[in-house]
């Protein structure tokens, strides 16, 4: 059973459904930039509305390339009376007749037809329209699908879709992925699926690593964690095949960068996972995994790997000529916990 619809807050006055339940309604809003979401939840839309009546007829409209009148004949009644939906896309770029037509539509919906809006966010253009569904009228619902860009919100994401296929993995395999695909959700949401489809049964680290290993070890995230194990020879070896493999020292030093921060929130506390992690607005076995990574680490130890790392920020974003030393040099001070004599 989906859940019930949620009501917002003063920014909408129409219920708010989740991407990964998605039901009709007269007018549905899909916004937000998160392209993944937006599909799933139209994908979820058509096949809601097929299980209820096979004959559904199903049409695709562009906003911003509009030809009058298109709305209104597209949702209007066939002979036999079959219900019908339609999907517009580009409403962040919605010429002036499809705004004006839309407008018009909300008073007075076609019964049987279901008429989807997506709306990227890029733009203000279409605010009007936007508003006018959030305040009621038209009788919509709205799907917000916001941008997937913390790693706990990755890390959900992809736990998500194993959970809602009824699979277990791994926490150590979900890491791996995750990590795997951190710079792209939509190959992170493919890959889970891939996994998914083709491995029956659990899913652990070894399988991660059969189908994404080469991805996986050029990850920023492994040469991040090899270097704060003190594997000084293991995280320049990743570093290189990162390189080699087309990885932009930014992310690198990012990834790098994020988990000292986090090993330094951590440190010194002995609040229970649970209680810290809820004060600080992690997950728990971001964490456990901080309290793992600070194992042979000093204060001053991790105060000169935050200042190296802050050093290394500036000199890939210009302040020193050779990028790629600035990291090599980041990823030594950290593996062999000291001073790197410049």
């Amino acid at each position: 059973m989906s859940p019930a619809p949620r009501r917002s807050s003063a920014r909408s006055a129409i219920p708010q459904v989740s991407w990964r339940s998605p039901q009709p309604a007269p007018i549905v809003l899909v916004s937000g930039p998160e392209e993944v979401c937006a599909e799933r939840a139209i994908a979820g839309i058509r096949e809601y509305l097929r299980a209820e009546d096979a004959s559904l007829e199903v049409s695709d409209l562009r906003a911003d390339d509009y030809v009058s009148g298109s709305l209104l004949a597209l949702t209007s009644p066939s002979l036999f009376g079959e219900p019908r939906l339609v999907r517009v896309s580009g409403v962040e770029r919605c010429s002036d007749a499809f705004l004006s037509e839309a407008l018009s539509y909300l008073a007075a919906p076609q019964e049987g037809a279901t008429v989807v809006l997506r709306h990227t966010g890029a733009s203000v253009r279409g605010k009007k329209l936007l508003d006018a569904i959030r305040a009621g009228q038209g009788g919509g619902i709205e799907i917000a699908c916001p941008a997937i860009k913390r790693d706990a919100d990755r890390f959900d994401f992809a736990a998500s879709e194993f959970r809602g296929a009824g699979r277990r993995i791994a926490p150590g395999a979900l890491r791996a992925l995750v990590a795997a695909f951190a710079d792209d959700v939509t190959e992170l949401a493919a890959a889970c699926q891939q996994l998914i489809a083709d491995v029956p049964g659990d899913i652990g680290e070894q399988v991660v690593e059969r189908y994404y290993g080469g991805r996986v070890e050029t990850s920023a995230f492994a040469v991040a964690d090899a270097a704060i194990a003190g594997r000084y020879g293991d995280s320049l070896i990743a570093l290189r095949h990162a390189l080699a493999s087309g990885a932009d020292p930014v992310p690198l030093v990012a990834a790098i960068a994020s988990k000292l921060r986090t090993m330094a929130r951590v440190a010194g506390n002995r609040e229970p996972s649970a209680a810290l992690a809820a004060r600080l607005g992690m997950k728990d076995w971001q964490v456990d995994r901080a309290r793992r990574d600070l194992s042979g680490w000093s204060e001053q130890s991790l105060g000169r790997a935050i200042h190296a790392a802050a050093r290394a920020d500036a000199e890939i974003k210009g302040a020193s000529r050779d990028p790629v030393f600035a990291v090599e040099r980041l990823v030594t001070v950290i593996a062999t916990r000291s001073p790197y004599a410049s």
